[in-house]
């Protein structure tokens, strides 16, 4: 069947409208890593340590955080069909419940990542960049409760529709993280330098004025603050709880699965030394900044699916998932042209460091590899959780990351002698895997809806 623009203009528009604010959103949040990476690394100058403490301790803690998160997202499409649906009294259970749960499970996993700080040291990674590793974490996890305060209300907005509210909140949070960055890390306006602690105290700050924007704007607006009405610790119900685990759990795990290969890939970028540990934190910020767009793409078509579906509009839903698809390759095609044209200019941004700047050089080819992959895979399981066919991912996760995403790069970084570049060829294999057999279960869903009866 041949492609025409016309069909598909008007699902472009309501995909991209939905997706823009998201994209500020992750533009904001990118932008602050960005930021914490750069002035961490022009701080360190030709010392690669503070910059390669950024990044083990930003990567240990972002393992449990992103599982935490996970869970969160299970709201959005539980949310967008009851809104379709008119369903405001169910709604307003899910957000009170979810305010409650996820800030704390935020709490829990905060108690679990302090517990586990002692073994950081055991992860092969150079004692002097543990040293500087563990204040920058400590302070990423007392930001976790306020972190998932914050989602509760942000995944709530989302499934209604409200992406700019989120959008706002995060970029005045993260304009705030930078400027936090530039008094605590130099030490500016009589302060004492922190270098990379102060990275992390910025960050803390930061998400302690998220959730509290979040929470004014719903006071604010009357037709918010009716979802609030009655708010009590009393309305605590297992049953509603239950269904946010039910949606959220298999989310959580997926994303537990994908990210442990990021941050496996890193831990075993430790092996080869500071160098490589400040190559990888360059070349996985950049890809996060590639991603950002992905990202916003697919929870666009979350909250696309889940209303279509949620009116049971079968060819809307169709022609949704199908318009994602085309962004995403669009963006992901761009991104891997701007990857390996500029891949010897855009290291040189973040240190002066003439090693760093050659291995990250060369992981920005194999990042360029991945990128129609990934953007496949995370629309895929954006257009799963709109159809609310979560379990199969969690399965699904675990064949391509931990079967074959780190083993492969294993192979090929330490057994096949390729270094560095070895361990990013292993994304490309699991995420290629993860998109091929999310889009084989999308399709039997949609065959098995459009079925008589169904």
């Amino acid at each position: 069947m041949s492609y025409r623009f016309a069909k598909y203009k008007d699902q472009y528009r309501a995909n991209l409208k939905l997706a823009l604010p998201v994209v500020l959103t992750q533009l904001g949040q990118i932008l602050t890593q960005l930021a914490d990476n750069v002035m961490v690394g022009r701080y360190g100058g030709s010392d690669p340590v503070p910059l390669a403490a950024v990044s083990f301790g930003g990567s240990v803690f972002f393992i449990l955080c992103i599982t935490a998160i996970g869970v969160a997202l299970g709201m959005t499409p539980l949310v967008g069909e009851l809104f379709v649906q008119g369903e405001r009294k169910r709604s307003a259970a899910l957000l009170q419940n979810g305010i409650l749960f996820y800030t704390l499970l935020g709490l829990g996993i905060a108690v679990v990542q302090y517990a586990a700080a002692p073994l950081l040291y055991r992860l092969g990674q150079p004692v002097e960049v543990v040293d500087m590793a563990l204040p920058y974490y400590r302070m990423l996890i007392y930001s976790m409760p306020l972190m998932m305060l914050f989602f509760a209300f942000k995944q709530f907005l989302e499934g209604v529709g409200n992406t700019r509210v989120e959008m706002v909140v995060t970029i005045i949070a993260n304009l705030a993280n930078i400027g936090f960055n530039w008094l605590f890390i130099y030490g500016r306006c009589g302060l004492p330098e922190m270098g990379a602690e102060g990275a992390g105290l910025g960050t803390l700050l930061a998400r302690t004025i998220a959730p509290a924007l979040m929470i004014g704007y719903f006071c604010s607006r009357r037709k918010y603050r009716i979802y609030l009405e009655g708010f009590s610790p009393r309305n605590y119900s297992w049953a509603t709880v239950r269904q946010l685990l039910r949606m959220g759990l298999p989310i959580s795990l997926q994303m537990f699965l994908e990210s442990s290969a990021f941050v496996g890939t890193s831990v075993m970028m430790g092996w080869f030394g500071t160098q490589a540990i400040s190559a990888n934190q360059i070349a996985i910020t950049l890809g996060n900044c590639a991603f950002m767009i992905v990202l916003s793409i697919g929870a666009a078509t979350t909250i696309r699916i889940s209303h279509c579906y949620g009116l049971r509009d079968m060819p809307q839903l169709t022609l949704a998932a199908k318009a994602s698809y085309h962004l995403v390759l669009a963006w992901n095609a761009f991104a891997a042209l701007v990857f390996i044209v500029l891949r010897h200019w855009i290291p040189t941004l973040f240190t002066t460091n003439d090693e760093v700047i050659a291995i990250t050089s060369r992981l920005l080819v194999f990042a360029a590899l991945y990128q129609l992959s990934d953007g496949l895979q995370n629309v895929s399981v954006g257009i799963l959780r709109g159809l609310q066919d979560v379990k199969i991912i969690m399965p699904i996760a675990f064949i391509s990351y931990w079967l074959l995403n780190l083993p492969v790069g294993y192979l090929f970084g330490f057994t096949l002698g390729m270094g560095p570049s070895g361990l990013f060829l292993g994304f490309t294999f699991g995420l290629s895997s993860a998109a091929v057999l999310l889009i084989r279960r999308i399709r039997r869903d949609v065959r098995k809806s459009n079925m008589p009866n169904s």
